[in-house]
């Protein structure tokens, strides 16, 4: 099958914009039409995304799909958005508050030094917890929807997290932690 009319994928892109597009709408609602609630509501449909995409990978395994690369990452990116989604959306709103509300200038965390490498180590722990929550989405969906074949195909994921896993502490906090500044 080719990989962009993958209906995984695609929903995983449907995903992603959706997200943005949530978030953006979310603030001009807080921000610029000055309507809270009306902010709140639509700020809070964002984790329904991702029962959209567990929802579209359980049913094309159901189906009988073949595995392939997207469906492999629909756990890895879930894992994301729910481990890295709320400190995102923070990380806007801290930029809307100050572009449309008068808020402080968003603090920018240095290049080097304590702070960079207490961010380094909370990022690389939520990245952890990110690669927790793809390996259980992973050995739910291998043992309630998909079938022998797709369970094995499916399991590949777990090379792939232990390789992200290596490069991102290697080059995120322990590469922090040892330069001569951090």
């Amino acid at each position: 099958m080719n990989e962009l009319s993958n209906p995984v994928l695609l929903t995983i892109a449907a995903c992603e914009v959706g997200f943005w597009v949530l978030v953006a709408g979310g603030l001009l609602l807080r921000y610029v039409v000055r309507s809270p609630r009306a902010s709140t509501v639509t700020l809070a449909l964002v984790p329904v995304l991702d029962v959209v995409l567990v929802a579209a990978v359980a049913i094309d395994l159901h189906r009988g799909g073949e595995v392939s690369f997207a469906h492999r990452v629909a756990g890895i990116y879930l894992g994301c958005t729910v481990m890295f989604g709320g400190r995102m959306i923070r990380w806007a709103d801290e930029r809307f508050a100050h572009r449309f509300a008068g808020g402080p200038v968003p603090v920018k965390i240095p290049k080097y030094g304590p702070e960079r490498t207490r961010k380094e180590w909370a990022d690389f722990s939520r990245w952890l917890g990110a690669a927790a929550i793809a390996g259980a989405l992973t050995l739910a969906l291998s043992y309630t929807v998909a079938d022998a074949t797709q369970r094995e195909q499916l399991m590949g994921v777990f090379g792939s997290l232990g390789v992200i896993t290596v490069i991102w502490l290697l080059t995120g906090p322990v590469w922090v932690t040892g330069s001569r500044r951090g």
